[in-house]
């Protein structure tokens, strides 16, 4: 399986930004989806997560992202996306996509065995 995160970019804060991770390659009767980011210096953590129908999602319990990231899908188009909006500097990161095979949410990276080579987001104040 390949992941291609794309839609990174530098912004100014309060800006809006749409990340688009593409699937191809191996195919799963259906997977789950996961977006993590990587801050300059620390460890990768949970963004969001969405099921292989959409119709569950799952946001990291955080109050510096809660609100504001939305988890989208296009099973036609094999794409996952990551709405940002109201960016703020600490939302600067190197931004992953990774899936695993089943309908299950989870939030660990161990438990996500394909991962993309991520998407850098830079906000400036």
């Amino acid at each position: 399986v390949q992941l291609q995160a794309s839609g990174g970019g530098l912004v100014q804060a309060g800006d809006s930004l749409r990340l688009s991770c593409a699937a191809s390659g191996r195919t799963f009767g259906s997977y789950a989806v996961g977006w993590f980011r990587q801050a300059p210096g620390k460890e990768r953590v949970f963004v969001a997560a969405i099921s292989w129908s959409g119709a569950s999602t799952y946001y990291a319990d955080s109050h510096s992202m809660k609100g504001r990231f939305t988890i989208s899908r296009d099973n036609a188009k094999d794409t996952i996306y990551l709405q940002m909006s109201t960016l703020k500097p600490e939302d600067t990161a190197i931004y992953y996509c990774a899936i695993r095979e089943g309908t299950y949410l989870y939030t660990t990276t161990e438990s996500y065995p394909w991962w993309g080579q991520g998407t850098l987001v830079t906000v400036s104040s």
